[in-house]
Order: structure tokens, then sequence, then C-alpha cells
């Protein structure tokens, strides 16, 4: 072809491109579309959280993982394609199945996908790869058949355990610590949270730091500590002494940033302490449905979610007796089997909303397989934080899960239990005068005729005592009423002359 034929076939091509790129009228209906349940506007706290949380997704299959792991020096956990390994060492089969099953619905939790789930009898773990090395190469083989690319332990690995495992298996190993960490550094989100999951991870980390070959065991003396300048060019120290050294440092500095938020929770406790509000803490196993219950007494509007350890920042909502009285409840951190003591410690100053609670509002989730399990897992963990002495409501939730059978062998179980449904609403009223009865009232006695223009004396009897009976008399207004010591001692010069 000429030039000038190349150039009328350019100048073709362009026009019908730009023919294709004009914009085609689109004819309009003038009839609006039918409304749908879906424009309904939902602006609830809690489903602005969820909409949030499920805006990122991970994809699983999707990596790019070293085939050699120990090619790399530090890596971040990820967990896609997964193997579980548990140790059976007490109770019977089933509790090993169970353990295995909560093991899994954490991993899904974390955003994994369960490919394979194996358990081992043993009198007690193997100290050197948990499972002893015939099972590991067993596990290798499963491993390499499945295409999993992490594998996941139901208990706590020393770091030797997770050195020896990670060399046979050649994939990556997590334990049930570092998993239930993974999933709180993911919904995480005040600033308090934050702080008390970074510090939960530093203390896990902090003896299981290593390197692999020689790279953390170099010495970084001089200017050899790669521009890491005064403070990190000690004579002979290596690199991964530098690395514990600055997590020391990260640990203090996160102790201190939430002492001082502790501070600030306290001052609001003692803040409702001095205006006698009685506060209820609802605690209780993980997905029990507390936030739930928590929406359906205060229609406080948290997030929900059918996830392990879908609430992590205490939610206080105030609420109100049948009667009229004010309290407040609380929404704390659910529990779990062998909950990390990391966990516990950097969490201490959130949990100790439940130890200065007058009342514990202990969920169960009724359509569990082992539900009393939970309630003594709750209670371990109640224990560790003091909370043990604190006034105990056992609530069974879902009840409209549950066979009848189940329910007649738990109402034998647990006779002083209150028995609800937070989605259907079944025994919410029952429980709220429950909750009114267990709550502290006011201990004196008092008969009173209080003049017209002490107004005010009447108001504070109403808003902080039980008033039993009112009269309007010519000389004032007369209360029967049961209030605290202090305002004992301001109606006393009132007292009633007795008939």
């Amino acid at each position: 072809m000429t030039t000038a034929q190349n150039r009328a076939v350019l100048e073709d091509a362009e026009a019908r491109a730009a023919k294709a790129a004009v914009p085609t009228a689109v004819p309009t209906d003038p009839r609006p579309a039918p409304r749908g349940p879906w424009d309904t506007p939902d602006d609830t706290t809690g489903s602005f959280a969820l909409e949030e949380r499920g805006a990122l997704r991970r994809v699983a299959g999707l990596s790019t993982e070293l085939a050699d792991v120990t090619e790399v020096e530090y890596r971040q956990l990820r967990l896609e394609r997964v193997v579980l390994v548990g140790v059976w060492t007490e109770g019977t089969a089933a509790d090993a199945d169970r353990s295995l099953a909560e093991l899994a619905a954490l991993a899904e939790t974390a955003g994994s996908q369960v490919l394979e789930a194996v358990s081992q009898r043993r009198d007690k773990p193997d100290a050197g790869t948990y499972v002893g090395s015939g099972k590991a190469a067993e596990i290798r083989e499963i491993v390499a058949a499945t295409g999993a690319d992490t594998v996941i332990c139901d208990g706590e690995l020393t770091p030797g355990q997770l050195n020896q495992l990670e060399k046979i298996l050649k994939v990556k190993v997590v334990d049930r610590t570092a998993l239930i960490l993974d999933i709180f550094a993911q919904h995480a989100s005040s600033r308090e949270g934050k702080a008390q999951v970074e510090l939960a991870q530093m203390q896990y980390m902090l003896p299981r730091l290593r390197g692999w070959g020689e790279s953390l065991s170099r010495q970084a003396g001089g200017r050899v500590a790669g521009g890491g300048g005064i403070g990190t060019r000690g004579p002979g120290e290596t690199k991964i002494e530098t690395d514990r050294r600055r997590i020391r440092a990260r640990v203090s500095k996160l102790r201190r940033e939430i002492a001082g938020m502790a501070t600030a929770r306290a001052t609001q406790r003692s803040g409702r302490d001095r205006n006698k509000v009685p506060s209820v803490a609802i605690a209780g196993y993980t997905n029990a449905g507390k936030s739930s219950l928590l929406n359906r007494l205060t229609d406080a509007g948290v997030l929900v979610q059918d996830a392990l350890f879908a609430t992590l920042d205490p939610t206080v909502r105030r609420a109100q007796t049948p009667d009229g009285a004010d309290y407040t409840l609380t929404d704390t951190v659910g529990f779990v089997r062998h909950l990390p003591h990391q966990l516990v410690d950097a969490f201490r100053s959130t949990l100790e909303e439940v130890a200065a609670a007058d009342l514990l509002v202990h969920v169960v989730d009724g359509s569990d397989p082992d539900p009393l399990g939970q309630i003594d897992a709750v209670h371990v963990v109640l224990r560790e934080i003091d909370a043990a002495a604190v006034p105990e409501l056992v609530v069974v939730n879902k009840v409209d899960a549950m066979a009848p059978d189940d329910v007649l062998a738990l109402r034998q179980a647990l006779p002083g239990a209150q028995w609800v449904s937070a989605a259907t609403g079944e025994g919410i009223e029952e429980l709220r005068a429950v909750i009114a009865a267990r709550l502290p009232h006011p201990d004196v006695d008092v008969d009173v005729l209080v003049p017209f223009d002490r107004g005010d004396l009447v108001s504070r009897v109403h808003a902080d005592g039980e008033v039993l009976s009112e009269e309007f008399c010519a000389d004032g207004t007369r209360l029967h009423a049961r209030v605290d010591g202090a305002l004992a001692a301001a109606l006393d010069p009132f007292a009633a002359p007795r008939s």
C-alpha cells in the first residue's frame, strides 16, 4: 500500500473510533423505579461499622509467599489455606472435636479457608515438635496434598516448637494465641483498643523473635549498624538484641499510654459513682449475643455480627428500669477458652468495667453444643480479673434456636437463669424486671413531710431514691421512701410526726 492509502486507512479508523466514543442518548422513563427494601436508610452505628468491616475481604488462594520460608527475615501473619492440628491431652473425643471446631471458626473469622483438620491423642504435647517427629512428617504430606500454606496448632507453641515445625513442614506455622491476636488486630477500632492489641502482640512476639540463617545473629557495631545511629552501636550488639531492645521500649511506651487511658476511664466511673448510677456489665463467651442483647435493652445500635470477637471496644449506654430508675449497661469484649494471658493483661483496664459493676449479666449461647463449658471458661477469666465476687445473673440467649430437649436439660443445670432471645425479643421484658430487682437499692427507710418550698429535696428523692408512697398535705409533701445515707441526713429535719 502507498503512503496515501495508509493515511486514508488510519483516518478512517480514527473516524470510527471517534464515532464510537460519542455517548448515545439513553431514553429516560419519567416514571420512578419502585422502591424496595434496600432503599430503606439504615443510619445506625452498628450498620456503618459492619459496612466498613465488610468493605475489604481477603481473597483465598492468592499468594506471593516464597517456596522456601527460610529466605525471608520477617513475615506478616497471613492466613489463607490452612490445616488445623490439635493435640488431645484430656477430656473426651467430643471435647477435642469441639475445640477443633472452635479453632476452625477462629480461622475463618481471621479470613482463612480451612482445608483439613487432624487431631492426635497424647499424654502431653511433644516438647520438640508439639506432635512428634513422625506425626509432623504425616502433616507435611497432608499440607503438600491439600496445597495449604499455613498450619494452625490448637495451643500455644513454644519458640522452639514453632521453629522446628516450620523447618519440617516448610510452611507458615501459627498457634492459637497468634490467631486470636490477629483477629483482635483486625477488629480493633478505637485508639485504646489498638494500643491494647499492639501491646499484646509485642509481648507475644518478644520471646519468639528469631531470624533465619545468620540474619539476626550478625554483630552491628560501629558504622555497620545500618544507619541506626547512637544507641545501636554497642560493642558486639547483634541485630536481634537491637530489635528486642526496641520492642521493650515500645512495650513501655504502650503501657504508659494505656495507663493514661485507664485513668480517663476510671474518672468516668467515679462520676457515675458520685451520681449513684448503678452499673451493669454484660459479659460472656464470644458470639453469645451480648451486643444484640444490649441493642434490645437500650436501642444502642452497636455492631452485631455473627463472628467471633466482633466487639472489642466497650460500649456504655444508659438504660431504665420499668419504674424509671437509671442504670448503665456496658458491653464488653467476649471471652474464649484459653484466652491468651497477653490479652488479659493488655485489656485489664477495659475489663475493670466488669470488676467494678454492681451486677454482671452473664450471657450464654444456649444453642452452642457445650454451653456449660462456655460458662466455665468465662468464670476462669473472671477470676483472673478479680471479678468473681460480682453478683451474677446468668442469661441464656438464642432460645429460639434451641431444641426442646436441650432447653429442658439446661434448665435443670441452670435453675436461676433467665431465658431470652435477643433476635426475636422473647423474654426481654422479664429480663428487665429481674435486672431492676437485682440492682442495689437504697437502704435507709424515711417518712418525711417536706415543705413546698423544698421541692429540690422531693426531686432528689424521686431521682436517687425509691418512692414507696407520696401524699400532698396542707403543710407540704409527705414521702415514704428508701434513700441513701447522705440524702437521709438531708431529710432528717423534716421527719414526719408519728400518728
